[in-house]
């Protein structure tokens, strides 16, 4: 990517979960950023799907996960660490 490289609305439309997520590269979530600031379409469709997930979140919060199963989830997740590491 050069310095002048814009992305376009689907540019940004195909990174927006990522970029909601911060799962971009520095680069490409400053290009979606600068997009957004420009785009009145793509920034509201941002503002959406923004919501949406927090809405998600706050509904996922509130659900209480049995003992066992928070458990079962700890392990496996120690597991793959060790894996990786």
């Amino acid at each position: 990517m050069t310095e002048f490289h814009r992305f376009t609305c689907d540019d940004v439309f195909r990174r927006l979960d990522d970029y909601l997520d911060r799962e971009l590269s520095e680069a490409e979530m400053r290009l979606v950023a600068e997009h957004l600031d420009t785009c009145a379409q793509c920034a509201a469709e941002h503002r959406f799907e923004g919501r949406v997930l927090d809405s998600i979140k706050s509904k996922l919060g509130k659900i209480k996960v049995p003992d066992l199963l928070r458990k079962r989830v700890a392990k496996a997740l120690d597991e793959e660490r060790k894996k990786t590491s």
